[in-house]
């Protein structure tokens, strides 16, 4: 099943994507965050299809060596499923209700939102407060997926020696880790609009929060998988051969100048049109006063001032770790590299202090 809330417990923030695995544990001390253990390991070829899993035995092999590697004294973890699998409803119920009524009450509203059998449905409903419709009723947020989508990230999970406590929305983990880049918001994010862009290795998302609350996202096929192609068909390297030249460097002069600087370019495109479909998406809409440039082509040297440029709003490369100790465990040089890129799993991370 889904499973939106757990008791407080240490937990591993576990982070599946198309291109690579990443963990991270977090602890607090002296009310500050730090990050007690971290791994990344390559998705295995073929073992995703998009964001569909599609072979989880393959894949708890390479979290095994990831959780291995890290030395992560957890073995509980939370896991997080596409938003493209997730359908989310927020619905309205009477106040006052015992735990087995409300209970009751949401599985029979959900049949009415969920355009799957129930029977292959995983779901989980959290109460989100009063609501702003009616006096007498409160918010519920429901969440349902198919039950084979959560299935396979468990089976997963489990197959490494994990126990998934939580069953995440990656846009809702992504909401979660935001409150870790505050220092880089204006006013903390408070009664400010920012937008956070994070280019993943297949997809980006695109979202703008307002006092710190996703109000529009925005899913898109683009990701740095297009700059690794490139180089690719370029330099005749194979895919391996590209990716690592990617990150390390080493290729020829003209790389700048026929390959990255029209990839950038690219990049910049669809953060202007992803800021125009949400200025038309609503009336009231307000022009975001910065943007956060997230994920792996955030490392991109220069890329947040070219966005800035081109765009005309503020912008810089996000870093949810920026406010954060390190321990002895956590490689530091990993950790400063990838921390643009773990917004996911620093989000499903934090759901330890829930």
């Amino acid at each position: 099943m889904l499973q939106l809330t757990s008791n407080r417990r240490a937990l591993l923030g576990l982070d599946i994507t198309t291109s690579s695995i990443k963990l991270i544990e977090l602890a607090m001390s002296g009310g500050q965050y730090r990050v007690e253990s971290y791994a990344a390991e390559p998705t295995p070829p073929n073992a995703m299809n998009e964001k569909t899993l599609v072979d989880p035995q393959v894949v708890g092999e390479a979290i095994r060596r990831a959780v291995k590697r890290s030395g992560a004294r957890t073995r509980e973890a939370a896991i997080a499923i596409s938003g493209d699998a997730a359908i989310t409803k927020v619905i309205q119920m009477p106040r006052g209700l015992r735990d087995a009524e409300l209970e009751a009450q949401v599985e029979m509203q959900a049949d009415q939102y969920i355009p799957f059998p129930m029977d292959e449905v995983a779901y989980d409903f959290e109460v989100l407060g009063p609501s702003e419709k009616d006096n007498e009723s409160i918010d519920v947020l429901l969440v349902a997926s198919r039950s084979e989508n959560v299935e396979q990230r468990r089976s997963a999970a489990t197959s490494a020696g994990l126990t998934p406590r939580i069953v995440d929305v990656e846009a809702f983990a992504l909401e979660n880790a935001c409150r870790l880049m505050t220092h880089q918001m204006p006013d903390g994010g408070i009664d400010r609009n920012v937008a956070v862009v994070d280019f993943g290795a297949s997809s980006t998302t695109f979202s703008v929060l307002r006092n710190l609350k996703v109000v529009y996202t925005r899913d898109f096929a683009f990701g740095g998988q297009q700059l690794t192609e490139e180089i690719m068909r370029t330099y005749g390297l194979s895919m391996e051969e590209a990716g690592r030249a990617k990150k390390e460097g080493g290729l020829p002069h003209n790389y700048q100048a026929e390959v990255l600087d029209p990839f950038i370019d690219d990049m910049t495109q669809q953060v202007s049109r992803s800021l125009q479909f949400y200025l038309a998406s609503g009336t009231g809409r307000e022009q975001p006063e910065k943007i956060l440039v997230c994920g792996g082509c955030a490392n991109i040297p220069g890329v947040a001032d070219v966005v800035q440029s081109r765009v005309g709003i503020e912008a810089e490369r996000g870093d949810p770790l920026g406010q954060m100790k390190l321990s002895s465990r956590a490689r530091a040089q990993a950790v400063q590299r990838d921390a643009t890129a773990l917004l996911t799993a620093c989000g499903l991370a934090l759901r330890s202090f829930d």
